[in-house]
């Protein structure tokens, strides 16, 4: 029988899992298909705002969350995990990665945005360290008042417009008082054959090939100058050694921008943690949908997988819930208004009163429900704190009490508590044993 089950292939189910094989316990993954990593820009966002930028997110923390629990609703997953928490999901990232994660976990960093704006965040690919805003005006970062930066777009990338980042980026104000000099450029260079309209992912595929990247290096030293930062759209390969193999041919500062999802940096992290699971032999089982679960004695027994014409029960001693929320389907809101968490059927914490509103940014109340956990995430009753199972825990976009995407916060939530969940499951059946 195996040790733990852990279900979605996300952030927190990767890195849960893989901290649970290094404590040598038998771990299957079980996942419909990639995590939301290709949802997101590659990068660590802990703390981005609340709602204004924050420069420290960890020294904020504590206002952060008391100012949630001002709005009412479930208790925010950090008012749990606390900083520490959040360092520890963060080193472990780390040790797993390595050096694939320039940033500091204690101070934010600025990176362009496919806009022209700056958004803060925590750590980030190397393959945008030359595009990094230092927020603090004393210790400038890689761009700072005066650089000089060419935005280069791709003519057969329709989502990518350079004019749009170049003029955006000139007036935005740096926090060191200062503001940079830009200007935009056009390349042409189809992902596949003579097509007109590529995408970012097929560009990707492309520069992984060595025969493309000299095309693409001589057309991006057709456009840029010496003493120019080159900014390009987020295209630069699906292998993390494209970036370096351009950056190294082009012998200029180079830099990618995130675009929309799927996300090329996204991607290139999600394949990495893929491939430590399975170095460490964790059991992956995709295509898989959890329908439901055997129960008794208030544990999970079993969860149950549906599998080609039949049900497969997967028996383990723990199980941990990652499979995301709403944007995964794992949270619903069904017609008749009702929520729902569709793998297990498990409550829910809910804030009072209307969950939508009609303010087109800010809180909205529905992105807040989720499962309730308590310190060592295991999912628990809201009213009563109590565990709803002894053995199930959760980590990640089900838990309850967070906008993520309002707060840029959702993978420092969904490290901590993968490692707190994990480091649980480990603790408890040691003592079982």
């Amino acid at each position: 029988m195996r040790d733990v089950v852990v279900v979605g292939a996300g952030l927190s189910g990767l890195v849960a899992s893989l901290r649970l094989r290094r404590a040598g316990l038998r771990t299957a993954l079980v996942h419909m298909g990639r995590g939301g990593l290709q949802l997101g820009q590659g990068t660590i966002d802990v703390l981005g705002y609340r709602p204004a930028r924050v420069e420290r997110p960890l020294d904020e923390l504590g206002a952060f969350c008391a100012s949630t629990e001002d709005e009412g609703g479930p208790t925010h997953p950090y008012a749990v995990l606390g900083a520490d928490g959040i360092r520890a999901g963060v080193a472990w990232l780390r040790e797993l990665v390595g050096e694939s994660l320039p940033g500091d976990v204690e101070t934010n960093t600025a990176l362009p945005t496919a806009l022209g704006g700056l958004r803060p965040t925590a750590l980030y690919p190397p393959s945008m360290a030359a595009g990094a805003v230092s927020l603090d005006p004393a210790a400038p970062g890689a761009l700072h008042g005066g650089s000089s930066v060419v935005v280069v777009g791709i003519d057969q990338l329709k989502d990518f417009s350079p004019r749009l980042v170049a003029e955006n980026l000139a007036v935005v104000g740096l926090p060191d008082g200062g503001l940079l000099t830009t200007r935009s450029a056009s390349i042409s260079f189809p992902g596949r054959g003579t097509e007109a309209d590529s995408n970012a992912v097929n560009i990707a595929r492309a520069l992984d090939r060595p025969g493309r990247r000299g095309e693409f290096i001589a057309a991006l030293r057709t456009v840029s100058r010496r003493g120019e930062t080159v900014a390009v759209p987020n295209v630069l390969g699906l292998d993390p050694a494209t970036f370096r193999a351009v950056a190294d041919g082009l012998d200029r500062p180079l830099f990618e921008i995130p675009l929309p999802p799927p996300g090329v940096a996204g991607l290139r992290l999600n394949d990495l943690l893929t491939d430590l699971a399975k170095a460490a032999r964790v059991e992956l089982i995709g295509g898989s949908r959890v329908t439901g679960a055997r129960t008794g004695e208030g544990r999970v027994r079993s969860l149950l997988v549906g599998t080609a014409g039949h049900e497969t029960a997967l028996e383990a001693r723990a199980f941990l819930l990652a499979p995301g929320g709403f944007e995964s389907g794992a949270l619903e809101l069904d017609s008749h208004g009702v929520l729902h968490e569709r793998i297990l059927g498990l409550p829910l914490a809910v804030p009072d009163g209307e969950l939508l509103n009609d303010a087109w940014a800010g809180r909205q109340p529905i992105f807040r429900v989720g499962v309730a956990a308590d310190a060592a995430m295991r999912v628990v009753e809201p009213s009563t704190g109590r565990p709803v199972h002894e053995n199930l825990h959760a980590a990640g976009g089900i838990l309850a009490g967070a906008q993520r995407w309002d707060e840029k916060s959702g993978e420092g939530i969904a490290l901590a508590s993968a490692v707190r969940a994990a480091d649980s499951i480990i603790e408890s059946l040691k003592e079982s044993a």
